[in-house]
């Protein structure tokens, strides 16, 4: 039973192989492989286990090529961040189990709904650039894609715990029923995780749970799947925002701070946000033939949650509050407690067929999509509360959106070696919102055509050559449209590569060219509530190569470099500097180091231990587009050290394992995010207007540990 938790791994096994087939069918519309002219990774679910520690699943990807995280506690736990090319989360398209994930309506992904989601992950492909064509909005920097755990044969019941720095404490319980006359398996998790963050007061107290239920014969696979998550964090969105603060006090927090009536500084204790998502699916996988199957999946999510915040001398007007007259003063501020709620359901249906016989490999897909959101804001509390009802909603809006999606992917041997590629999407969208507090509405409606093409050369069978063309269309988002009045933005993405493959080694490397027409790039600033604000800039590009590699020295001994070298450009960018325009040339796109690499060493003295140094270096980036200096964010290395031993039994107890995960071992002192702004300030002379610049930071923490117990019955 020391497999039942992975037994999808066994190819041998005469029920697993048709089941291993059939999960492959959730994804086949959307994932590629060695043949397929797009730059790849791809984490297995061993890899991603053995660091599998209570981190989120962009900590776990670090190390992947030209991928930059981050994380608002300093620890990564709680809200976190990733970056694929310098293009930010709300460009990554992310999909599970052909699902779409990222909000509909700010198109980011929040792990943190999803905590320990890596325990039932079977395995990810992160696609850089626009890859394939996928569900959801549509992908301007990468695509991931993500399988839940496949169908085991075998009963089986796993429990992980872990605690380290930070007071970290992290515990799950997995089971497993196995097949039940090899058709029916129930299967389920539950986990949780509490930290008290590196960064003050940034505690994190995380749930979530995993059920699965699935049907299974020669050629039918069926699961209905329920996950979700509790978060409830303190607020450490904010960073810290002044150089000096960040030499004297680099966990410093300023979410919740206010002041009493005795002048003394306080810190609320709830400034914290408190979210929960459910997710609901189904999924109908079918082998008509030897050559024809199709994926039928209907999806519901459904999430409510809000943030509090204690805010000082906020204005009656602003809160639809009357002022008061006490005596002959009027009072027209107040100090005052906040709730932001956001209450949304998701739903919808994806279906995709595939025909792959002899030399052609089809397949259609589409789906429909419907969002609707509800945004209100609630006083709980206010000094002075005028005529004011308890929990007083002072706005109220809405956000709606529909989209219809279909592609067509088309693979084609044209010879023994030439290998073409065809993928055409249409994406239909409308949204509506009420997304201005001055009450400005939108309804909006775009269509795109993106079409992607490419060739694959097989020289042999160890080198494979390939180039491809794809074209990505995207909408913009709410805060965008609470910024201005933004345009869809157009990416042309060229990519050519070479992958090599010798037994136990492998080298890829490509080149890519990505040119943007009005890109909606990170300004560097951020808003009231730590969410980036971008605008459209025009022209711009990013060209850059990748390298990334496995190679065996030994039989014990097996290093992984990767390397990410980049140019990122906005062209002629203009600025408005002290009251009057300038053109600046050509200016760093805003989060775009023109550095990363990567290395992981891994020595495995026995079937039982495993070693691993794990090493990221990220060059120098600009947190705004400008080329200031004040938004210099210097670069910085890190290292990891992962220690994994594994006993086996044959007895009722399967294995034991242990994981050591020293994060940043050498305890290096440094900065993975911040932002950048500028303000115009009138007063300093009359008739003057001179620009102000300004720049905050997120630092991370140095040495710190999570040390895990996984026992598998």
């Amino acid at each position: 039973m020391a497999d039942s938790m992975m037994a999808q791994s066994k190819p041998t096994d005469s029920i697993q192989k048709p089941t291993f087939e059939l999960e492959e069918v959730m994804v086949a519309a959307l994932r590629v492989d060695a043949n397929s002219p797009v730059t790849f990774s791809n984490l297995s679910k061993k890899e991603l286990s053995q660091r599998n520690l209570g981190q989120d699943i962009p900590i776990l990807m670090k190390y992947l090529p030209g991928v930059v995280t981050t994380s608002d506690a300093g620890a990564g736990i709680g809200y976190t961040g990733i970056r694929v090319r310098g293009s930010d989360a709300t460009r990554v398209n992310v999909t599970l189990n052909g699902i779409p994930l990222n909000d509909a309506e700010s198109h980011g992904v929040w792990w943190v709904n999803m905590p320990d989601f890596a325990s039932s992950t079977e395995s990810l492909q992160l696609q850089r650039g626009v890859g394939t064509s996928t569900n959801g909005s549509g992908a301007f920097g990468a695509s991931l894609n993500l399988l839940t755990d496949a169908v085991a044969t075998l009963p089986g019941v796993e429990l992980s715990n872990s605690l380290g720095s930070f007071n970290t404490l992290k515990s799950t319980l997995k089971f497993t029923t196995g097949l039940l006359n090899n058709r029916i398996e129930f299967a389920g998790r539950l986990s949780s995780i509490q930290s008290e963050g590196y960064i003050d007061r940034a505690t994190s107290d995380l749930e979530s749970f995993f059920l699965q239920a699935s049907y299974l014969n020669d050629n039918t696979l069926i699961k209905a799947l329920a996950f979700g998550g509790h978060e409830v964090t303190y607020q450490s969105w904010n960073g810290i925002e002044d150089k000096e603060t960040l030499r004297t006090h680099r966990t410093y927090n300023s979410a919740g701070k206010y002041t009493d009536e005795n002048d003394n500084v306080q810190f609320y204790d709830n400034e914290v946000d408190n979210y929960k998502q459910d997710h609901f699916q189904l999924h109908w996988n079918q082998k008509w033939d030897a050559s024809l199957s199709t994926n039928i999946a209907l999806h519901y999510t459904h999430g409510r949650g809000f943030y509090e915040q204690y805010k000082e001398d906020q204005s009656f007007s602003e809160y639809n509050l009357t002022p008061i007259i006490v005596g002959s003063t009027t009072l027209n501020t107040t100090d005052l407690i906040r709730r932001k709620w956001l209450k949304n359901d998701f739903y919808g249906t994806t279906v995709s067929i595939n025909y792959k016989k002899s030399s052609v490999d089809w397949t259609l897909g589409s789906s429909l999509n419907t969002y609707e959101g509800d945004h209100f804001g609630e006083v709980i509390w206010a000094r002075n509360a005028g005529n004011s009802e308890i929990r007083n909603r002072y706005y109220d809006n809405f956000g709606n959106k529909k989209e219809a999606n279909v592609f067509s992917k088309l693979e084609i041997q044209l010879t023994s070696q030439w290998l073409g590629y065809l993928d055409l999407q249409y994406r239909s969208l409308n949204y509506e919102a009420d997304a201005l507090f001055e009450g400005n509405k939108v309804d909006a409606t775009f269509e795109f055509f993106n079409p992607k093409a490419g060739l694959t050369f097989k020289h042999n069978s160890n080198h494979y050559f390939y180039t491809s063309y794809a074209r990505a269309q995207r909408e913009p988002n709410r805060t965008d449209y609470e910024n201005g009045t933004p345009l869809p933005e157009i990416l042309d993405d060229f990519e050519l590569g070479w992958r090599f493959q010798s037994g136990s080694s492998r080298v890829n490397t490509n080149l890519y060219y990505m040119k943007y027409q009005d890109q909606l790039v990170l300004t560097g600033a951020i808003d009231d509530v730590g969410a980036p604000i971008r605008a459209n800039v025009g022209d711009s590009y990013r060209l850059g190569l990748e390298i990334d590699a496995l190679i065996a020295l030994t039989d014990k001994w097996v290093i992984h470099p990767t390397v990410s070298l980049s140019k990122n450009k906005n062209k002629d960018y203009i600025f408005k500097r002290n009251g009057k325009l300038e053109t600046l040339g050509d200016t760093h796109i805003a989060y775009s180091p023109e550095v990363v690499v990567s290395n992981a060493i891994q020595y495995q003295p026995s079937d039982r231990l495993q070693l691993s140094l794990l090493t990221k270096y990220v060059g120098e980036q600009y947190l705004g587009n400008l080329d200031s200096q004040n938004s210099l964010l210097e670069a910085y290395a890190i290292s990891d050290l992962s220690v994994q031993y594994q006993w086996n039994f044959s007895s009722v107890i399967d294995s034991l394992e242990l994981n050591l995960l020293i994060n940043n071992i050498f305890d290096a002192s440094y900065i993975s995010n911040g932002y950048f702004y500028t303000y115009d300030d009138d007063w300093s002379q009359p008739g003057e207007v001179k620009t102000i610049e300004g720049t905050g930071y997120y630092p991370q923490a140095g040495i710190h540990f999570l040390l895990g117990v996984r026992l598998k019955i």
